[in-house]
């Protein structure tokens, strides 16, 4: 799918929604419209420290997306060389990489409600203020730092990757 900020990417995005979905979408996009055109010319505060946890938010749905696919990925790697007898080494890592793909997908939206259930939920800002560049920092900067530890953290499966080697040389 293409960006959403081309026409085609928009169309696609559009197009793969169920008609509920696009509905509600269409609605709030309104009010959104709506909103931004009655406080054009207002002056509009920055974002408060409690609004800009967003960025807390993003980290923490960018780590569990992430680690569920490294981890999946990884684990699934583990089972390359009892494979890699039956099929070449590449298929095999295709394979986990279609495993742990597809589990990221599965698990996604368990990710987006457990961060709800937490606390973690998407602050109530101004048009405006969604276009602050410190709303876009907070936002950016949790991202980044939550990709990095979903990596750190789904790279445990890589802890049982060395027993497999010392008892293969003992023998």
């Amino acid at each position: 799918m293409e960006a959403l900020n081309t026409t085609q990417g928009a169309r696609d995005f559009i197009y793969s929604l169920h008609s509920t979905e696009r509905s509600c979408l269409l609605r709030e996009l309104h009010r959104f419209e709506s909103i931004a055109i009655a406080q054009e010319k207002l002056e509009v505060a920055p974002p408060s420290p409690g609004q800009l946890r967003h960025g807390k938010r993003r980290m923490f749905v960018e780590c569990g997306s992430v680690f569920v696919q490294s981890f999946f990925e990884l684990a699934s790697s583990l089972f390359h060389k009892c494979w890699s007898v039956l099929i070449p080494v590449v298929w095999t890592a295709a394979l986990g990489n279609l495993v742990s793909d597809l589990a990221g997908l599965g698990l996604a939206g368990y990710v987006e409600a457990l961060a709800s259930r937490l606390g973690l939920s998407i602050p109530d800002l101004t048009p405006k203020q969604a276009d602050m560049w410190q709303t876009r920092l907070s936002a950016h900067l949790g991202k980044a730092i939550g990709v990095t530890i979903g990596c750190i953290l789904g790279m445990f499966p890589l802890l049982f990757f060395g027993e497999e080697e010392e008892k293969l040389e003992e023998k």
